[in-house]
């Protein structure tokens, strides 16, 4: 564990009590205390690590498979017309809890979620920040 005390790796030990509703070697599943709609699920890699940036490829792959199962679940259960997956990584996104972890947030048609506006890119842009983007990757 990285961080001085972390809420989820105590809860992944058995020391914090919480909803689960999937465990398997790599990853653990339980409800989130605060809910966007009931039935919001965070998915959590046993592996600590802070989130996207620092996360092992191998600790990504399975929880992504995770993420899917729990996902077809989360609706199945729920009723869910829709599912948002999401990510917060590092506390300008939102992340609170410095542990990777993946939200599963059941969705209805009227429910009063407002997603993010897009704003459109100026002239050229785009293309700035798409080859900016590309060079990074090298």
């Amino acid at each position: 564990m990285t961080e001085e005390r972390c809420i989820f790796c105590e809860i992944i030990a058995g020391a914090i009590p919480a909803a689960v509703v999937y465990e398997d070697e790599e990853s653990i599943a339980f409800l989130d205390i605060t809910p966007i709609n009931q039935g919001h699920v965070l998915v959590v890699p046993k592996h600590h690590s802070r989130n996207i940036f620092d996360a092992r490829h191998e600790t990504l792959a399975p929880l992504m498979r995770s993420v899917q199962k729990i996902a077809h679940a989360v609706r199945a259960g729920t009723g869910a017309e829709g599912i948002n997956i999401h990510m917060n990584n590092e506390s300008a996104a939102g992340q609170a809890v410095f542990h990777t972890h993946i939200h599963i947030i059941p969705r209805f048609h009227e429910d009063g979620i407002v997603m993010w506006k897009g704003h459109p890119y100026s002239d050229g842009e785009m293309q700035k920040l798409a080859t900016q983007i590309k060079t990074a990757l090298l």
